[in-house]
């Protein structure tokens, strides 16, 4: 009765409904295109919408929004994996470890110091226990796949977009699957049933593999199904919903065999992606894919505006504010740049990779994920910390993406039409990379 409740939250008429959700999908197509030229976003337009109805009697929810509803769970949980779905089609980098060296220093150095960061920050300066602590660093600490689509590169057969882009997108298709082991973790502490052998082997390396596993099966077998059957290839069809079905297909198969999801749809969109990758049905899939997200983006983020007008900051402090704050200008850019250190990547790339680590739709579900599970003490308080986080984030790197990404765009151009030489002598950091 909870879902059903949260379902039917819009306290209006029926016509009204129709006219709110026909609203909705037409600024979803027309808004980015509005928007292109401007210091803004959608997400930040959506959210300052969903707050200025929190003071009036449009929206009246019967429920917690955000924490209280099984049904949202799914619904974050649906974008998140629609949204690695996507990221995993536009890139068209071929995996290979030295290829891919940015992700992996992003995945394996910043990730592991900003959870760190955050673990010690929520216990000593917000005086959280530890679980809880470590719930608040592993839902903050991914890059978020969903937000950060303004960073990330272009349409499928593109190209790699450059250092910057490439290594954002891989980032957050990876980095939401290495989070749920921690999850997991604050929740068996939070139990105090943990046994740490049994959570290295079951819930971290054991989830993975099988993520591994099945993402590069379920990838490789739609990919036949697309691209190779000799009389009845999908891709014929021109049909971008081949995109969804894929993701659900693996993200239910992993989840049966009870392997980590999130890896496994981002692992079988690099292997679709792999299978015949000059074919253009991957741009078709990719943006039917995001025009899914998108629409579903707009919806969460009018309820979490929505939240943030109605309490959801109600447990708030100055230190939690710190610590919010701190995550964005201090810890992630600061972990990330560390992780750089000798890479040979130009100093604006890093920067760029460093400082655009968004928090978004990922941390909402980890937070979901977790208090539909285990009881905390400080949920309120970790909700606060992580609105301030992601509304902070949503702002800040909304306005400054656009901005920022032509002038790396720009520079790599400029580097691209430069006779090698000319790089070289200039004493370019790195040279030979693009930003």
């Amino acid at each position: 009765m909870r879902a059903v409740r949260w379902v039917v939250m819009l306290a209006i008429s029926y016509p009204i409904l129709l006219l709110a959700v026909g609203a909705l999908f037409l600024l979803a197509t027309w808004l980015p295109m509005a928007l292109r030229s401007l210091p803004l976003s959608l997400p930040i337009l959506c959210l300052a919408a969903g707050y200025g109805l929190s003071f009036t009697s449009l929206i009246r929810l019967t429920t917690a929004p955000l924490g209280g509803s099984s049904l949202g769970e799914r619904a974050n949980e649906l974008i998140v994996v629609i949204a690695l779905m996507g990221a995993g089609l536009r890139l068209d980098r071929r995996f290979g470890l030295k290829r891919w060296a940015s992700a992996w220093r992003l995945l394996l150095v910043a990730m592991p110091l900003t959870i760190v960061g955050l673990l010690l920050l929520g216990h000593f300066a917000l005086g959280f226990g530890w679980p809880a602590s470590l719930l608040l660093a592993a839902a903050l600490a991914p890059t978020d796949p969903v937000l950060a689509a303004d960073v990330q590169t272009g349409p499928p057969g593109a190209g790699d977009d450059g250092e910057t882009r490439f290594g954002l997108t891989a980032e957050a298709g990876l980095n939401d699957g290495l989070a749920l082991p921690f999850i997991l973790l604050a929740l068996t502490l939070q139990k105090g049933t943990v046994s740490y052998g049994q959570w290295m082997a079951a819930d971290l390396v054991g989830d993975l593999l099988i993520g591994l596993v099945t993402g590069l099966v379920v990838g490789r077998s739609v990919g036949v199904l697309l691209f190779k059957l000799p009389a009845m290839k999908l891709s014929d069809t021109g049909d971008g919903l081949a995109a969804i079905g894929a993701t659900l297909l693996c993200y239910a198969i992993t989840t049966l065999l009870h392997g980590n999801g999130f890896v496994a749809v981002f692992v079988s969109a690099i292997a679709i992606r792999s299978t015949a990758p000059e074919d253009q049905f991957h741009v078709t899939m990719a943006e039917f894919a995001s025009q899914v997200e998108r629409v579903l983006v707009m919806l969460i983020l009018l309820i979490l505006g929505w939240g943030l007008g109605s309490g959801l900051l109600r447990s708030i402090t100055p230190m939690a504010i710190a610590v919010a704050l701190g995550l964005i200008f201090v810890l992630r850019p600061a972990a990330a740049m560390l992780g750089f250190v000798g890479s040979g990547k130009t100093r604006l790339s890093r920067i760029l990779m460093a400082f655009f680590g968004i928090r978004g739709i990922g941390t909402l579900y980890y937070l979901q994920y977790a208090f539909n599970r285990q009881a905390f003490a400080e949920r309120d308080e970790i909700w606060a910390v992580c609105a301030t986080a992601i509304t902070a984030s949503v702002i800040l790197h909304g306005i400054l993406s656009t901005p920022a990404m032509a002038h790396a765009d720009a520079t790599r151009d400029r580097l691209a039409k430069q006779p090698e030489e000319d790089v070289a002598a200039a004493g370019q950091p790195g040279a030979g990379t693009t930003e």
